[in-house]
């Protein structure tokens, strides 16, 4: 008997700390289970940056990263009345939720005017039972459902593939970019450069050579809130015949050009995998820097008429020759030539084609020591291949005056120039430019003057001879 009343008292101990461990594992549990559910995270909303909404859907994004979304709710009120744009709640809490709203189908065109968006979110907490955490943003805006009015002066009857256009037009005030969008991209239009007509605006563009022939410009315009009108431009495409071309890569010529390659890690490899860093991933690099310095817009005409070829320069390779390239009798690679060659003596003086200011000058890879010219409206000029350059960036330059000379630099196999012609980053046909012709018949009309008559600065530089034959 003296044994089983000294244990009895020894059992219970243990039975109320299993017990007491139980529920504190329990309590433990229940806090992990409930904690998430009592965060106190609000709702992020975020809403259009635009001051003014227009035509253009307006776009909600609303989010909750806790115990998500329960309910949202967007109004607009707007000429003394609300409209509600959004009405959501959901049995099942939600992350995220992005709303895309029509205000024209919402509000109908003839409301505009200021207005207040409204938006709130809750989400499923049980911090403030039974309403959760909530957040309420509220912006004051405008609403424009108007597009801006635009109206086509003159345009181009024939456009050549490849080549430019010039169109003048009218623009209302509320328009803050207008121009020629023609396969995806969109050609600017400036004012003040029309004689007579400040109202007036003209933009350069060009049916570029990589874009189908029947893809469709138009005259676009769009406003601050989004608003765009647009008339379709009818021109007859005229057919330019671009060549196709071989060329056959050796190891020699590989060696001469590796050196292109700046990391010496690249210069490792077999020589097709060298060849295809230079003339595919080097190429790509370069063009996109040249599209990106070209792509800049001068509001002024920095040129005078006809743009001239260097003198007793012939064009021995042509603009959008699609070439390939052969190594060991197996074509490996293919690209557009985005200019001319022109074959003249070794170390040629180098002449600009026409006035302008110095955007670029220097090393530029494939294209070796080269200089870019910016004529103004989002006309440039390239200068490749060159064995020396005697200017620099932001210096005026006047038509015919030495820049440096020619060489065989960057991905040359001879001593010549690559001349280019770009407009508003895209290559274009170099010829046009340099016909008094189709300066006289397509430039000066639209801008009422001899080009660059108010504007162009130009240099005291000599008149170099007139230029050699040209194919």
């Amino acid at each position: 008997m003296s044994i089983s009343a000294s244990d009895t008292p020894r059992k219970r101990p243990t039975t109320i700390i299993l017990v007491v461990l139980i529920i504190l594992v329990a309590l433990a549990g229940g806090a992990y289970y409930l904690a998430p559910r009592f965060e106190r995270a609000a709702p992020r909303i975020k809403l259009p940056d635009a001051e003014v909404l227009g035509l253009a859907p307006v776009q909600i994004r609303i989010s909750d990263q806790g115990t998500g979304l329960k309910s949202v709710t967007a109004t607009l009120s707007v000429g003394g009345s609300q409209v509600t744009l959004v009405s959501e709640q959901y049995a099942r809490p939600v992350a995220e939720r992005t709303f895309t709203v029509d205000l024209s189908s919402k509000l109908g065109r003839g409301v505009e005017g200021p207005a207040v968006l409204r938006v709130s979110a809750q989400d499923g907490s049980l911090w403030k039972f039974p309403h959760g955490n909530q957040t309420v943003v509220q912006k004051n805006l405008a609403i424009d459902l108007t597009p801006p009015a635009v109206e086509l002066v003159a345009g181009d009857r024939y456009v050549n593939f490849g080549g430019a256009g010039v169109i003048t037009y009218k623009a209302s005030a509320d328009a803050v970019s207008s121009g020629v969008r023609i396969g995806g991209r969109l050609f600017p239009g400036v004012r003040g450069q029309v004689k007579d007509y400040p109202d007036r605006l003209v933009a350069f563009f060009a049916h570029p050579y990589d874009a189908p022939a029947d893809a469709k410009a138009a005259l676009v315009a769009t406003d601050k809130a989004g608003n765009s009108s647009e008339i379709p431009l009818a021109y007859t495409l005229k057919h330019v015949k671009y060549r196709k071309s071989t060329i056959r890569i050796s190891d020699n010529f590989l060696q001469k050009v590796t050196h292109l390659l700046g990391d010496p890690g690249k210069r490792q490899g077999t020589p097709k995998e060298i060849f295809l860093r230079i003339n595919k991933n080097l190429r790509k690099e370069n063009e996109d820097r040249i599209a990106a310095i070209t792509g800049k817009f001068t509001p002024l005409v920095l040129w005078r008429g006809v743009f001239r070829q260097l003198s007793n320069s012939k064009v021995e390779a042509n603009f959008a020759d699609y070439r390939t390239y052969i190594y060991d009798n197996e074509p490996i690679d293919n690209a557009y030539h985005l200019g001319y060659d022109l074959s003249v003596t070794k170390h040629y003086p180098v002449e600009a084609a026409n006035s302008g200011k110095v955007a670029f000058a220097g090393d530029l890879g494939i294209y070796g020591n080269a200089i870019i010219l910016d004529h103004g409206l989002g006309l440039y000029t390239l200068y490749g291949h060159m064995s020396s350059i005697d200017v620099h960036v932001g210096d005026t330059i006047g038509q015919g005056q030495l820049m440096g000379k020619t060489g065989q630099t960057g991905l040359a196999a001879g001593d010549h120039l690559h001349y280019g012609v770009y407009l508003h980053g895209v290559a274009v046909l170099p010829v046009e430019w340099w016909d008094p012709k189709w300066i006289r018949d397509n430039v000066e009309p639209k801008l009422g003057r001899p080009s660059g008559e108010a504007n162009a600065q130009q240099s005291n530089a000599p008149r170099m001879p007139a230029r050699g034959q040209r194919r």
